[in-house]
């Protein structure tokens, strides 16, 4: 079957503001370090204000996902909501530039586009502060059939469960795609987020999942077992197939039939691990999209991740799709 786009993606649509920080400067601000807590406006322009100068640049989670995803030549689509602002048009210009398809509607008189402020501490490391503003506007009206059912994977960002009406667009899309035969992914996305849903997320999981993504922290939490193993034996029997990073330990796949681990890919020097997660995604559905094995849909997600975290910003400053050739990878 031939379609549209190999992936759409859905999530919160904000601009990334990253800048170096020293572990005092969260200790001093009360920051949990390697987490995303959520902030409103008055706090987010209070911590801009103390922060070191650094680069802003389009991003959320599942954005970065598909700026990776076109890097290595897909055909990616974006639903997310920006309000009708500078911040916004920016990054509208910025998804189309990249080659996506961006045809949410933006928001007109209510709150302004949202932000992450991304404090990276010198072991790479990235805490999140995030003012969602218009990104928790988005609702079923902006999730399309044509949209949804024009891919051949429809990927989900955990972190839509926390605004309610994301939640319903999240649940719309996941209805579309089910009915159409398309492949449902999910990203757990934080810890922090499994904390706070972890029953609804079982059951979304367990009922409409077939490719779920998690690092080490997330599938922890979402079983409430430090064991990974544990975390591992769990998922294999709810989905068709688990991508579970571990950072430096690579990352591993799961199906019912089976556990394999990839190696990380080498890098020099991580400089920022801020989307290192999405772009393993990428990577990882690029792959699938284009028919390739699992364990080299988690060797093109694990270059991609070493690309990202080899410098500032979340999204790949190279074309991806010369990096897999270079790997040995054959052109889709």
């Amino acid at each position: 079957m031939s379609f549209a786009h190999d992936v759409v993606a859905i999530g919160n649509a904000i601009v990334d503001v990253i800048a170096p920080a020293e572990d005092g400067f969260l200790q001093a601000h009360g920051l949990a370090k390697g987490a995303m807590t959520l902030i409103d406006e008055a706090q987010a322009e209070a911590l801009y204000g103390k922060m070191a100068p650094g680069i802003e640049t389009s991003g959320g989670s599942a954005g970065n996902t598909v700026a990776g995803v076109a890097s290595l030549g897909g055909r990616a689509a974006y639903i997310g909501k920006v309000a009708a602002d500078q911040l916004g048009e920016v990054f509208a210009h910025d998804m189309r530039a990249i080659g996506a398809h961006f045809e949410t509607l933006p928001l007109n008189g209510g709150a302004a586009t949202g932000r992450c402020l991304v404090n990276v501490t010198p072991d790479g490391q990235r805490t999140m502060c995030t003012f969602l503003g218009a990104a928790t506007e988005l609702t079923a009206a902006d999730v399309t059939a044509a949209t949804i059912e024009g891919a051949a994977i429809v990927y989900l960002e955990g972190y839509l469960f926390d605004p309610p009406e994301a939640r319903r667009a999240f649940a719309k899309a996941a209805g579309l795609a089910r009915a159409s035969g398309r492949m449902i992914a999910l990203s757990l996305s934080d810890a922090f987020v499994v904390d706070r849903h972890r029953g609804a997320l079982l059951e979304f999981i367990e009922t409409e999942v077939d490719l779920l993504f998690a690092n080490e922290a997330e599938i922890g939490s979402l079983f409430q077992t430090e064991d990974f193993s544990q975390a591992v034996a769990a998922i294999q029997p709810l989905v068709r197939m688990a991508a579970l990073t571990r950072s430096e330990k690579g990352s591993v796949v799961v199906t019912p039939q089976m556990v394999q681990g990839a190696p990380a890919a080498p890098v020099d020097k991580v400089i920022d691990t801020t989307g290192a997660g999405d772009q393993y995604a990428a990577g990882f559905l690029f792959g699938l999209a284009k028919g390739r094995t699992p364990l080299d849909c988690a060797r093109l997600g694990s270059l991609a991740a070493a690309e990202v975290i080899s410098h500032y910003g979340p999204r790949p400053q190279v074309a991806l799709a010369e990096l897999a050739l270079a790997k040995g990878f054959a052109p889709a």
